[in-house]
């Protein structure tokens, strides 16, 4: 497609992904991100699609794989959309039974959580404790998103936020906002970013660059790899931006060699993103 040059065009490429899409038909998510991966999603999505097709169902019931959802311990994981219809520990043989119920609105009860504390069968994904408490503002389109698909990001408001950085906010207003709002970094220390944005773009000497850190040193940490793996295209968002905000051309992501899933979705977004002309010489 011709490389988007106007929020205008952005908001009209939106518009027509959202009018190709049924809110109401359901979506199969199957959760592909590291830890369901070593529960074996691959082998069953796999299985999801032998099946849709051996039902006749391909046309009448979406399947999408997703980043990560969290609840790491109870995969592989399958939430049913638009209802959020969770279903825990899933196998590949199970699919069959996934796919027949929910082409009938029903329920496979066997597959749901069941609470320890009360012996419930939970059914809907936010009603389970591990996820009632949360609010999910980093991780909350994981569950939602192809990582491999632009069209998927774009379609819940993605990229909208640098159209309007690049066409009605300058770097200083930019700069400000973050300030503002206490947006702190995940690694640990708290800083805020808004005093390390402003920092860098006062700070003397050309070019500049912006570095994405996505090492995780801890043992078993999973807050980068699993943004990366799971919704790549808001790290590269918030890349442009922090960009724009201190004035460089440049930025590297810092990918940890151990997490191949996430290079290999972050490099799919990043030729996506050139393509749609939201990032390299051309942005918007």
């Amino acid at each position: 497609m011709p490389k988007l040059s106007s929020p205008a065009e952005l908001e009209k490429l939106r518009e027509d992904i959202l009018s190709k899409r049924d809110p109401n038909k359901p979506c199969i998510t199957l959760c592909s991100g590291t830890g369901c991966h070593t529960y074996g999603s691959e082998k069953i999505a796999a299985a999801f699609i032998e099946e849709l097709k051996k039902q006749g169902l391909e046309e009448k019931i979406d399947l999408r794989r997703t980043g990560c959802h969290g609840f790491c311990e109870r995969g592989a994981l399958v939430v049913i959309f638009p209802e959020g219809i969770c279903y825990c520990t899933v196998q590949p043989e199970d699919t069959p039974e996934i796919v027949s119920q929910t082409a009938e609105g029903k329920v496979v009860e066997r597959l749901l959580y069941v609470d320890p504390a009360t012996g419930e069968k939970i059914v809907h994904e936010q009603d389970i404790p591990f996820y009632k408490g949360q609010t999910r503002l980093v991780f909350g389109n994981n569950s939602r998103i192809d990582p491999k698909s632009i069209d998927d990001y774009i379609a819940l408001g993605g990229y909208s936020a640098l159209a309007k950085v690049l066409f009605q906010m300058s770097p200083e207003q930019v700069t400000e906002e973050v300030d503002k709002s206490n947006l702190r970094g995940r690694g640990g220390g708290g800083f805020p970013a808004g005093r390390k944005w402003k920092t860098c773009r006062s700070a003397p000497g050309e070019p500049k660059y912006v570095i994405v850190n996505c090492d995780e040193g801890d043992p078993g940490a999973y807050m980068d790899r699993s943004l990366m793996e799971g919704n790549p295209h808001s790290v590269l968002e918030g890349l442009t931006i922090g960009a724009y905000a201190i004035g460089s051309r440049e930025g590297f992501l810092y990918v940890r060699q151990e997490y191949p899933l996430a290079v290999e979705n972050v490099g799919i977004a990043i030729k996506q993103a050139e393509e749609y002309g939201l990032l390299g010489q051309n942005i918007l």
